[in-house]
């Protein structure tokens, strides 16, 4: 199986050198500031790999064009009165931005193989930077896929929202889902500590977090036990606010505002766990 790419960064593209002036800076500007240098070291990697980002592009394709197409002339799902292409297009976003961060924390298993790891703790960035810098870090990547579904969804028909609030909206909610996604992938990593378990557990993890979502079927349809799932995972709330923010005239389920609540939260505390955690790649 192909690693991703993001998978074995060279230590150069990483140098926590860049880490070592926040010792003149205190409290939350020390925290700000480690916390975009991660972002920063780790965008480097997807400039001098962009051809992850084309190669990724071919799953939420294959999903868009067999999937979805058949299944819209199929008409076995009830979507009321929307195309299921267009009802499916957020899940399917949605879907790429969790697969894209669910492996993403493989790549601090190999930069504690490189060293790098020893090297951000004895720095003076707190560690809750380290981990939400790298956190933001997976949006990024994540909003290069919104950007090719969203080209693949005009091309297809779907009738999207071009409201500007409407795609801010998309952006936060892409950099919040892809942030708490690999945050907690980044937790398991500080956990299983060997690429082989780790990847063996993020397998086992993508399929049941997708396929217990609204992402390509209404809640509305799933068994009584497989709704209590849906209702648990944080998936289901990332592709409810997609779906009102990307799809013109559609509405929320659970309304906005609470979806972005959820996500925050099971972020901020992903984080915390994922910054207590993080010393242990260290040792």
């Amino acid at each position: 199986m192909r690693l991703p790419a993001n998978a074995a960064p060279r230590a150069g593209w990483a140098s926590p050198a860049r880490l070592r002036p926040l010792a003149a800076l205190t409290g939350p500007r020390r925290f700000l500031a480690a916390t975009f240098t991660i972002v920063d070291l780790e965008a480097r990697k997807l400039r001098h790999d962009p051809t992850d980002i084309l190669t990724r592009a071919v799953q939420p394709a294959l999903w868009l064009l067999l999937f979805g197409e058949v299944f819209t002339h199929v008409r076995g799902i009830p979507t009321d009165d929307r195309p299921y292409l267009d009802f499916m297009t957020p899940g399917i976003l949605a879907q790429s931005v969790l697969f894209i961060a669910i492996f993403y924390g493989i790549s601090t298993i190999w930069e504690r193989d490189l060293g790098i790891v020893h090297k951000f703790l004895v720095s003076p960035a707190p560690r809750g930077a380290l981990v939400l810098g790298k956190a933001l870090a997976a949006g990024l990547r994540g909003l290069a896929q919104a950007a090719i579904v969203y080209v693949l969804a005009l091309v297809l028909g779907v009738h999207l929202n071009w409201h500007p609030l409407a795609l801010l909206g998309v952006v936060a909610l892409v950099l919040t889902g892809a942030a708490l996604f690999a945050t907690f992938s980044l937790i398991i990593a500080c956990l299983v500590r060997t690429r082989e378990r780790f990847m063996g557990i993020g397998q086992v993890l993508t399929m049941p977090l997708f396929f217990a979502s609204n992402a390509i079927y209404p809640i509305a349809i799933m068994p009584a036990w497989l709704q209590v799932l849906s209702h648990l995972n944080p998936l289901t709330y990332e592709v409810d606010g997609l779906r009102a923010l990307m799809l013109a005239g559609e509405t929320s389920a659970y309304g906005l505002g609470f979806d972005a609540l959820v996500l925050l939260g099971v972020t901020v505390v992903l984080v915390a766990v994922g910054a207590a955690l993080y010393p242990r790649l260290g040792t």
